[in-house]
């Protein structure tokens, strides 16, 4: 009787190997299916179109460079003022938060809402550059830098797709399109720059070659 059982067991090398083996099928299968499900959420998100992206970021381009944009976005730690982005004659420093440095704050001339009068001050709750760890420069960029420049999370505060699209309608972006007298306007609406910013997303984020 032991002999006969003995027949059909295998060795203990073999069991091994099989083991291995089915393990490694087991684990193919997995990544295959995690693979094609990563896949199939990137296509439902992004539907890529180069020429209809990058002609999108070129329409946000000619906002972000306005100087109700840039401004604010300056190379240096100075913020810019003026339709001619001149140098701020107060020349507040960018500070840590971005909300300037020790009694010259951002909020200590812009106040929650613009100022009544020809090139007053403008207002928001949220006034500030972007902070010194994530600069966010708009001065200076070509196409093809800035838009490397917002999608990349290294160098956009971290944004995912989803919070580039939600950012079109922050309060303080919006502002641009309120800043006052004396100010001039974005080259195109608010809504018109959103749909731009968009489109360049959700067609794929592609940057300008230049």
């Amino acid at each position: 009787m032991k002999q006969h059982t003995e027949r059909y067991l295998l060795p203990v090398k073999t069991i091994s190997v099989l083991a291995v083996i089915l393990s490694v099928i087991v684990f193919m299968s997995f990544s295959f299916k995690n693979e094609t499900t990563i896949s199939s959420l990137k296509s439902d998100t992004i539907n890529k179109d180069s020429i209809e992206s990058v002609k999108a970021f070129m329409d946000v381009y000619k906002v972000l460079m306005s100087p109700r944009c840039m401004n604010c976005h300056p190379s240096g730690d100075v913020p810019l003022q003026g339709d001619d982005s001149h140098i701020h004659t107060m020349l507040p420093q960018r500070g840590k938060d971005g909300k300037g440095i020790y009694a010259m704050k951002c909020m200590n001339c812009h106040q929650p809402t613009n100022l009544e009068g020809l090139n007053k001050p403008p207002g928001n709750p949220n006034w500030h550059l972007p902070p010194s760890n994530m600069k966010m420069v708009f001065e200076g960029r070509t196409p093809n830098q800035l838009a490397k420049q917002i999608i990349n999370p290294k160098t956009n505060g971290n944004k995912t797709l989803q919070q580039l699209i939600e950012h079109a309608d922050d309060g303080l972006v919006k502002a641009g399109w309120d800043m006052g007298e004396g100010r001039t306007a974005p080259p195109l609406s608010h809504e018109e720059f959103k749909k731009a910013w968009i489109t360049w997303i959700k067609t794929g984020a592609y940057a300008p070659k230049q």
